[in-house]
């Protein structure tokens, strides 16, 4: 027994420092540079808050001109009240003055918040930098909020038997109505488009894990038709 795995062992040494046979191309593994590059680039921490510049770009002068509109038109409606001479104009110009600052405060806020983070870096987890990136999905939701709150907002003031009162809610209806047909629009673009992005990459899938040195030409070739060729 003894000496039948040793005369075994034997043989499989031999066969393998046996050279390769003649006319067969020596298989060299190799990385493929350009999916080492796109590795390397996505463990990059700092390039997660830029991912999709356009759509972020979208986001952020949106959420800008939000701001400026519900800051403007707070402002506006508080200095409104200030000279008003009924004690119910006035409550309505304050409330809802009141109401919109907050909103834009609350927007501005959260852009501030995305800067914060992203300058100190303490945030290391993919997903909660997707979500409060500019793009991600906090924007989103933080605009269809405002501009739902606008939509309840106006729809209370078209309730009061004042023409001012429906002016200004008439105003503010239509607006916080464009913003959440913005944002659902928004939504499902986005969807569409993550869902067809989705099976393009399916589609174009492979594992690269040969290079045949015997075809210079093509490189690169898919390990089911190499491991076909070794057989």
């Amino acid at each position: 027994m003894t000496e039948g795995r040793a005369a075994s062992q034997h043989d499989m040494s031999e066969l393998q420092t046996l050279p390769p046979p003649p006319g067969r191309p020596h298989l060299h593994p190799r990385a493929d540079p350009v999916w080492l590059l796109r590795q390397d680039v996505d463990q990059q921490v700092e390039l997660w808050w830029f991912g999709e510049p356009c759509i972020s770009l979208l986001c952020y002068c949106s959420s800008v001109a939000l701001v400026l509109a519900l800051g403007v038109g707070g402002v506006a409606l508080l200095w409104w009240a200030g000279s008003a001479a009924g004690g119910v104009a006035a409550a309505w110009r304050l409330v809802v003055g009141s109401a919109l600052c907050l909103l834009a405060l609350v927007v501005l806020l959260k852009q501030l918040l995305s800067s914060a983070v992203q300058d100190m870096g303490c945030v290391r987890d993919r997903r909660r930098i997707l979500a409060l990136r500019s793009g991600g999905s906090a924007d989103p939701i933080l605009l269809l909020a405002a501009g739902l709150a606008l939509v309840v907002g106006g729809a209370a003031l078209l309730c009061l038997n004042r023409a001012d009162a429906r002016l200004c809610g008439a105003v503010l209806l239509s607006t916080g109505g464009a913003v959440v047909l913005s944002v659902a629009a928004y939504g499902a673009v986005v969807y569409v488009g993550g869902r067809s992005a989705g099976r393009r990459r399916r589609r174009r899938r492979r594992v690269r894990v040969f290079t045949v040195t015997g075809r210079r030409n093509q490189p690169w070739r898919d390990s089911a038709s190499s491991q076909a060729g070794l057989i």
